[in-house]
């Protein structure tokens, strides 16, 4: 199914794709979302979604339970700069080639 989407809605699929499922009773399932606007867009898919897997699983008992997933929250954007400082400290050279340079980073 969620094949199926990234092909048909590839803005829903990329909102969900970094959803977690896990098993947290015998008959519950935690739903972990990193934003309540991934959120809005897998309440779009989630009636599908779920009947398919509840047909895949032959339980119609189970529960569903939202909770925001805190430590996937921060999504750090990488800047040019960040990138050369990460691989300034796997090589010390490249501060110094840095200096020598003035390379334009921003």
């Amino acid at each position: 199914m969620l094949k199926q989407l990234q092909k048909k809605d590839t803005f829903v699929f990329n909102a969900i794709k970094s959803f977690k499922l896990v098993k947290s009773a015998e008959n519950q399932i935690t739903v972990f979302f990193p934003s309540d606007s991934a959120k809005v867009e897998f309440d779009k898919v989630s009636r599908e979604f779920f009947n398919h897997f509840k047909t895949k699983v032959h339980n119609f008992s189970i529960e569903i339970v939202y909770q925001r997933d805190v430590e996937n929250l921060k999504i750090e954007v990488m800047t040019k700069r960040k990138i050369f400082e990460k691989f300034a400290q796997k090589n010390p050279l490249l501060k110094d080639l840095d200096d020598l340079m003035r390379f334009d980073l921003t």
